[in-house]
């Protein structure tokens, strides 16, 4: 029989939710946000772009599938804590090895359940994401407050070095991240800088018979180039983009010089390497429904995304690059393209893990780019 733990969600606004505590550990922080995807909460879990976020599902239910090392986005869970109405204890699914309570325990997360996430998430849609706790102290209110009152803001934060890998490595199809170089021939040699990369971003490179390395963030444009690749992707990651300043030097460095592709954070650290700088949303985009629509064609794609500062449309120099897509509901900037300099750039995932497939042949359309070349 599983053992219940009180617990309680404290937010910077005073509000206050009981309920009962999953995972393990007493207390964590982070930038309480919302996710409206129906599926993929494994996913969700080991995005590292969830770094110093706290989580709140939307869909009731969470935990019935499982947990399982296949479906896993990266090495580890890294977001700070997990919101759910219901947590399943026991899942049914062949493909699961265990379930959502052994692997927040495993990773040493803790979440919430049993709270109203229907009001939590009116609330934050309302007022924006909020500073929060969760805590299995649940007997001091007024303290919780105040300690989620004194956690930094998102703002300013560069969580990338915090998720990065700390030395190159080459992606495997079969065995996954390797050190040695795979057998066989390829037909390019993409270059993968690693802001908090998902499996899936790789796994699709390599679908399309690349050679696929990935770097460390921190790697110069210099070290980058050093490789002779054909390509190089600009992954996703967590954190105020304005703040990783090194990434951004070595991207205004390799801009115009190899064919650039950016995904999420990549496209927000372009924005900054042209000068057009990023700024915080009310709320983000995270869910697997955005509605997004191409300026010149019209055409309309549904999307996963998992965002929360967005790319200054109107200091995009006209000059430099052209806004290709806008988010529906926001108008929002969700694409960019550089005149003649060989990079695009998408905010949204078209590896979508979870996800429509609608952005899948943004990939091919980066090898057709690499194919043409600079």
């Amino acid at each position: 029989m599983i053992q219940e733990r009180k617990a309680v969600l404290a937010l910077e606004d005073g509000t206050v939710y009981p309920g009962r505590a999953i995972g393990t550990g007493s207390r964590t922080a982070g930038e309480v946000v919302f996710n409206t995807s129906l599926t993929g909460y494994q996913e969700v879990l080991t995005d590292p772009s969830y770094r110093g976020q706290i989580v709140c599902m939307t869909y009731p239910l969470i935990g019935n599938y499982g947990f399982n090392r296949e479906d896993m986005e990266s090495r580890k869970i890294f977001l700070s804590g997990f919101i759910v109405k219901e947590a399943c204890p026991y899942p049914s699914n062949w493909r699961s090895t265990g379930s959502l309570q052994e692997a927040l325990e495993e990773y040493g997360i803790l979440g919430i359940s049993g709270i109203d996430t229907r009001a939590l998430v009116k609330k934050l849609r309302v007022a924006g994401v909020m500073r929060g706790i969760i805590t299995a102290d649940a007997s001091d209110y007024e303290r919780a407050v105040a300690e989620a009152q004194s956690i930094p803001s998102m703002a300013g934060q560069e969580l990338v070095s915090e998720v990065t890998t700390d030395q190159p490595y080459f992606w495997d199809p079969q065995r996954g991240p390797v050190q040695e170089r795979p057998a066989g021939t390829f037909k390019r040699h993409i270059l993968v800088y690693d802001l908090g990369v998902k499996y899936n971003i790789l796994r699709s490179l390599a679908a399309r018979g690349n050679l696929v390395e990935v770097l460390p963030a921190q790697t110069t444009a210099e070290e980058a180039l050093a490789r002779k690749a054909d390509g190089v992707m600009l992954s996703n990651g967590p954190g105020d983009p304005e703040s990783v300043t090194y990434a951004i030097d070595a991207i205004r460095a390799l801009i115009g010089k190899i064919p650039i592709f950016g995904i999420c954070l990549g496209h927000q650290l372009l924005g900054c390497a042209i000068g057009a700088g990023t700024y915080k949303l009310k709320f983000g985009h995270r869910g697997g429904n955005q509605p997004v629509q191409d300026t010149q064609g019209g055409r309309v794609f549904i999307t996963s995304q998992n965002h929360g500062f967005c790319v200054d449309g109107e200091r995009v120099d006209p000059d430099r690059a052209r806004v290709t897509l806008v988010n529906l509901n926001d108008q929002t900037v969700e694409g960019m393209a550089g005149l003649n300099q060989g990079w695009f750039s998408v905010q949204y995932h078209p590896e979508a893990c979870p996800g429509p497939h609608d952005a899948a042949p943004l990939f091919d359309q980066f090898m057709e780019l690499v194919d043409r070349g600079i």
